[in-house]
């Protein structure tokens, strides 16, 4: 009972200064998801994704081991889930991530690295409210499974190699026109065009 009125006093205080914060930005030019959150912000959205975790999932301990083949499995779910916005190195800073509001951290900082197991894997279930992370978890046992095996491999990224970076380029998800570039380049390089191809552009 006590946990609940501290979390609706809390709700109701970020609410009352998220909304002047709002009122004060828009007197200044508007909001903008280029911006970065404010002190006040970044501190209460830690704390309501802290309360908003239930104290059991907090106290979780990864129940999946760790082994090379649960890393190589996270490694291949997170390069095609997870790097467009957090980039193959789990730092963020990739287009998607840094226009974001707030914009997707750096994973290998105490910020997240201090995270219980059972936060890491609520957060990649669940998603994060007012964020741009999305809930992935279907509560079937493969997919917990699955999750916990990336909690093993946000766990594994302050150390991660080149040769791991490496591999997961070859797994991001790539469009239609990326697909095109790279085969008309082994066309050429394989002697089938004589002409090179373009240079390609990307944002």
């Amino acid at each position: 009972m006590k946990r609940a009125i501290g979390v609706a006093g809390l709700l109701l205080l970020a609410g009352v200064l998220g909304g002047a914060l709002v009122f004060s930005q828009l007197i200044k030019g508007g909001l903008s998801a280029r911006d970065e959150p404010s002190g006040i912000e970044a501190f209460m959205a830690r704390r309501l994704r802290r309360l908003a975790t239930p104290r059991d999932m907090r106290d979780l301990t990864n129940p999946v081991a760790a082994s090379p083949e649960v890393l190589a499995a996270g490694r291949a779910h997170f390069a095609d889930h997870c790097a467009s916005c957090h980039g193959n190195d789990g730092r963020g800073e990739t287009p998607m991530g840094q226009n974001l509001y707030p914009k997707a951290p750096d994973m290998t900082l105490t910020a997240t690295q201090s995270l219980s197991d059972g936060e890491i894997f609520f957060s990649i279930h669940n998603g994060i409210r007012l964020s741009g992370m999305p809930a992935w978890g279907d509560g079937s046992p493969a997919d917990d499974r699955e999750s916990w095996g990336l909690v093993h491999f946000i766990r594994h990224l302050p150390e991660i190699q080149p040769e791991e970076l490496e591999e997961m380029e070859a797994l991001n998800p790539r469009s239609r026109k990326e697909f095109e570039e790279e085969e008309e380049m082994r066309e050429f390089l394989e002697g089938g065009k004589t002409e090179p191809p373009s240079v390609p552009h990307h944002h």
